[in-house]
């Protein structure tokens, strides 16, 4: 008998909690993760506070097999995600030039 692959969602953003912007990630990983055979089992949402996220995410992956985020990943001051997500694995944040130099060559050409 196979063991069951699971996970669980932590979406991250206080425009989420405060109800500015609604989710639209939650249904289609759901839908996603359920068509190749992985059982959903947990979404978590928390503010854009690093503790919340570190403490979050660490719940989460004691738990189940794969961990998936969404939201803060963008450039304002409180996109976090990815600082406190390195935080939480004791990782730290590499920049590969040759990916950055990419970025910055499509986003002065757009389209």
């Amino acid at each position: 008998m196979s063991e069951i692959v699971t996970a669980g969602i932590l979406v991250i953003g206080d425009e989420i909690l405060s109800g500015r912007t609604k989710d639209k990630n939650i249904g289609f990983i759901a839908e996603y993760l359920t068509n190749i055979g992985i059982d959903l089992r947990e979404v978590r949402i928390v503010a854009d506070d690093e503790p919340d996220i570190i403490t979050a995410l660490d719940a989460l992956r004691d738990r189940y097999t794969y961990v998936f985020t969404t939201g803060g990943i963008g450039p304002t001051h409180d996109d976090i995600t990815a600082d406190a997500v390195a935080r939480a694995f004791g990782v730290p944040i590499d920049h590969h030039p040759e990916v950055v130099a990419r970025f910055k060559e499509r986003f002065k050409n757009p389209g």
